[in-house]
């Protein structure tokens, strides 16, 4: 059976307060970006978690070397000491998250692009049936 994890970094992106969730199963790397506005506490991060993790949109998953750590304590604390102290989120997260932008926007063109050539074939349509009843009575 293979571990998932997960992780969440709360950062500061001028002018709002950003959390990036980090999803690791099998192997791959999801993220997806929130934004909360104001500062969030702890417990309102948390009452997030609860409510709305299941209608997150990650990602699509992309491959990630999954680290064995050591069960050391004082090795698990000086990593998490590590991890607080750096702000941002990782290159891989970052790259995930440009993934799931351009993948939305493509979505977003081809559909843009059907009304349009849709309303177009309308728009042609009514103009030949107004022409054929124009020409009806010669």
């Amino acid at each position: 059976m293979d571990r998932m994890y997960g992780k969440l970094t709360v950062y500061f992106e001028n002018p709002f307060w950003v959390g990036a969730f980090e999803r690791i199963s099998y192997g791959k790397l999801s993220v997806c970006k929130v934004t909360f506005g104001a500062e969030p506490k702890d417990y309102e991060v948390w009452e997030f978690i609860l409510k709305h993790y299941y209608e997150l949109s990650f990602s699509s998953p992309i491959e990630n070397v999954v680290k064995q750590t050591a069960d050391n304590p004082k090795r698990r604390q000086r990593n998490a000491r590590k991890q607080l102290q750096n702000s941002g989120i990782g290159t891989k997260s970052q790259q995930a998250l440009q993934m799931q932008r351009e993948e939305r926007k493509t979505e977003r063109k081809q559909i843009s692009k059907e009304q349009r050539e849709t309303e177009q074939q309308r728009l042609f349509n009514l103009k030949q049936q107004k022409r054929k009843e124009r020409h009806r009575g010669h």
